[in-house]
């Protein structure tokens, strides 16, 4: 029996050994020759993330659109593990936040479903085209598509509860209205939106982009839904994350099916990045934001740029 019992032990160690190393081979692989143990890069990925986290919260943006650019110009991994593993970042925090943001009505699924079916069916469409592309002419579009998010970051104003025209026809056959409490002016807030049929347009192309390049699509949903459609405010941002619940799901299924889908980088890149928001948050009443966005701008410029030169082989 005692002899049983150590044959088991043993045979539990091998398979450990084993797996450690198919886990160091594979980080090996995606990291090529970087001159680091492998499991090194787990821990940097998770100091990096957790910062990237914090960072996030307090630049108002989301963690999904920092790290590929950020984890794809600094750490030596292959494009397609950092795309599909920023999927993954952007729809942790996704899945986590939608079920409050849909219980207190700042969700809303009548704008949510209709622009989540379009993102998603195009987001497929991009994972393909992101896959298929060459890596140099893939880091030439990221480099041209961060370098086009930090310049919206800098100009882009939302509003908090933008004026709303005539509906349009489309708008009215879905019915896409709701209301929600404030508590900051104790009254229910009645919405609708209008522009219906160019919002949904802009989708197909942010469904494509998030897809191609494992961004988190917030940094565009908001804006449409806000600045075009009229959302107010807190409704954009509430639908646009139970939104990406759904258009990264879809997506991150090719690149899982493809394989380009490692958990020795995505695991610690997802707790690195939630547990940097919780202290983010913690941070917020004391850190000053507007500082914080302008480096987070400044990074990302430095990211999109350096993507591009090394696509056009500058770099």
């Amino acid at each position: 029996m005692i002899q049983g019992l150590l044959d088991s032990i043993n045979n539990i160690g091998m398979t450990v050994s084993s797996n450690a190393g198919g886990t160091g081979e594979a980080v090996a692989a995606a990291a090529g020759n970087s001159g680091l143990d492998w499991w090194m890069w787990p821990l940097i990925l998770f100091a990096t993330t957790f910062v990237m986290g914090i960072a996030a919260v307090l630049a108002g943006v989301g963690g999904g659109v920092l790290f590929v650019p950020i984890v794809g110009s600094f750490f030596p991994f292959h494009l397609d593990f950092v795309r599909g593993a920023g999927l993954i970042v952007a729809l942790s925090g996704a899945l986590a936040a939608g079920p409050g943001l849909l219980k207190a009505n700042l969700a809303n699924l009548r704008l949510a479903l209709p622009v989540a079916l379009i993102a998603s069916t195009f987001s497929i469409v991009g994972a393909f085209l992101g896959l298929a592309l060459p890596v140099p002419i893939l880091k030439i579009c990221l480099g041209v598509t961060i370098t086009f998010i930090a310049i919206l970051f800098i100009f882009s104003k939302n509003s908090e509860y933008p004026t709303v025209g005539e509906r349009d026809s489309l708008t009215k056959k879905l019915e896409i209205s709701g209301s929600y409490w404030e508590p900051s002016y104790n009254k229910k807030i009645d919405w609708t939106v209008w522009r219906t049929p160019q919002g949904f347009l802009l989708f197909i192309i942010i469904g494509l982009v998030a897809g191609m390049f494992g961004l988190g699509a917030g940094w565009a949903n908001v804006p449409v839904l806000n600045l075009l459609m009229g959302a107010p405010l807190k409704v954009a941002v509430g639908s646009s994350k139970f939104l990406l619940s759904i258009t990264d799901t879809s997506a991150a299924w090719i690149y899982l099916n493809k394989g380009a889908v490692l958990p020795i980088i995505a695991v610690p890149s997802v707790l690195g990045i939630m547990l940097g928001s919780l202290v983010g948050v913690k941070l917020l009443a004391i850190a000053k934001p507007k500082a914080v966005r302008y480096l987070v701008i400044a990074i990302l410029l430095f990211a999109g740029i350096r993507s591009l030169l090394e696509g056009l082989g500058w770099g």
